[in-house]
């Protein structure tokens, strides 16, 4: 029975919606910018899965979804090594982290 479950789009597409949901709820509900940044590669992580399951199950050509993916992983380091360098910048310059006390940022 276990190898027929791993043989259908559905369950990745389920899995792919739990990965989203839980970034988007970390998103949303972390007070750090580290965790918000870690819930943001969750969210990249599903859109990846999604590209690679429709891409297995429903694409002719194999190598389509998988530049697709290429790209949202150069995207996601991309992203996670212009937010770290931000989020230094912020940490040494008010010692917090802390969404809450950057008040001061507000335009």
């Amino acid at each position: 029975m276990t190898p027929l479950l791993f043989n259908r789009l559905e369950v990745y597409l389920v899995a792919a919606a739990f990965i989203l949901a839980v970034g988007v709820y970390g998103l949303v509900r972390r007070r750090t910018l580290i965790g918000m940044l870690i819930s943001g590669e969750l969210i990249f992580s599903a859109a990846s899965l999604n590209f690679m399951a429709l891409n297995r199950f429903t694409v002719q050509d194999p190598t389509v979804g998988q530049i697709f993916v290429l790209f949202i992983m150069g995207l996601a380091a991309a992203e996670v090594a212009i937010a770290l360098s931000i989020i230094i910048a912020i940490y040494r310059n008010y010692r917090s982290v802390k969404t809450h006390d950057l008040a001061e940022l507000n335009g």
